[in-house]
């Protein structure tokens, strides 16, 4: 008798695969709530979107729909965590305001008390779509990186660097393979694979899971780099020879960076992440787009610090998916989180942690969001 209570007592084993902000988050909650948590990565921590995002974060900017939610308890868990972590120290963490603009070749410079000073190039201002109340921002490598060092450090969650090659379901338990490392099993595991999520053959004929391409760099203000103030741009840039418009995002770090990202387009996924580069020609046309806004950030007048490109993993319906794979008792999945998965980062990982051990989720409803829905379809 006291064998079996001591077994019913020992903490639950969760294999999370995926080193991204979601696998790294649901990793971590998991492990505050008790559970042994082996985390596998196959390449490096935060080594694919999760490093190369904007980091930009809005609680308001998916309201009136099925994300709302989520947003919004995400959103006040990243401020919860900065304290937690020292946020503003150690990985960029701070309120901003959001403002549009459009951006032409022949526009003169705009003097709108809506724009910040640093924004003296040939822009058209728009509105304030988001305050210090309602936006803020990370960066977003170095959040996923310090919340592991807690989870490692406090929670005892160990970390495999290797491929996950197949989930296997075997009697109340699981066996994740991984290339070169042998097996490693557990009571549940938690696929947070992003955009790699549909390669694993367990999940590829349930859902599909594809990329979008989105391409980024990163400049270094040569000069008064701290004057460059804590203000998101939302850009419509118009080419003068007839193309079609794009949307680029600035986001100036409180690290004196400027990063600015590109529209997005779906594109086949390589093998890993190590696979990902940039086309010039798209970094290029950022870097062009950046100098028109701002004189500071002119060819010249800045170093380019990183051209990169990340892939964002995207389902049909344009919602995560978050549940129980169908067909696989205690194999769960979280991806698809689009161009929100900085934002919803956190609250997945709670909300999945939740799921795992209690069987539900509190945080967030997550019925819209289960991989069922795909089946119904």
């Amino acid at each position: 008798m006291d064998d079996n209570r001591n077994q019913h007592q020992l903490p639950k084993r969760v294999v999370v695969c995926g080193g991204g902000i979601v696998g790294v988050s649901t990793a971590y909650f998991l492990a505050k709530k008790g559970a042994a948590v082996t985390l596998i990565e196959r390449s490096s921590i935060a080594g694919a979107a999760s490093g190369k995002a904007g980091g930009f974060l809005a609680r308001h900017m998916c309201d009136g729909g099925p994300l709302s939610s989520l947003a919004h308890a995400s959103f006040n868990l990243h401020r919860s965590l900065a304290e937690e972590l020292d946020g503003s120290r150690s990985y960029g963490y701070r309120p901003l305001t959001a403002v549009t603009v459009s951006v032409k070749e022949t526009e003169s410079p705009s003097k709108s008390p809506v724009l910040p000073p640093w924004v003296d190039g040939g822009v058209e201002s728009g509105e304030i779509i988001g305050t210090t109340e309602t936006t803020a921002q990370i960066h977003p490598r170095l959040f996923t990186r310090a919340l592991l060092t807690k989870a490692v450090a406090e929670y005892g969650v160990r970390v495999v660097i290797g491929k996950v090659e197949s989930v296997a379901v075997e009697g109340e338990g699981v066996v994740v393979k991984v290339e070169k490392g042998g097996d490693v099993g557990g009571d549940a595991v938690v696929l947070a694979l992003g955009p790699w999520t549909s390669k694993l053959p367990e999940l590829s004929s349930r859902f599909r899971v594809y990329g979008k391409k989105v391409h980024s760099v990163v400049l270094e203000p040569k000069d008064d780099g701290d004057v460059i103030t804590p203000h998101a741009l939302f850009a419509t840039y118009y080419p003068t020879h007839g193309a079609s418009p794009i949307d680029p995002e600035v986001y100036p770090r409180p690290t004196g960076e400027v990063y600015i990202c590109g529209p997005s387009v779906e594109a086949e996924i390589p093998d890993g992440p190590d696979l990902v580069f940039p086309d010039r020609e798209s970094t290029q046309l950022l870097k062009k787009v950046a100098g028109m806004i701002s004189s500071r950030l002119k060819e010249g007048n800045v170093r380019t610090k990183t051209e990169q490109a990340c892939y964002m993993p995207c389902t049909d319906d344009e919602l995560p998916i978050m549940g129980v794979v169908p067909g696989m008792k205690q194999c769960y999945v979280a991806s698809g989180h689009g161009c929100w998965g900085i934002l919803f980062g956190p609250a997945t990982g709670a909300a999945m942690a939740e799921l795992v051990l209690d069987g539900h989720s509190s945080i967030i409803d997550l019925n819209c969001f289960s991989p069922a829905r795909f089946l119904r379809a």
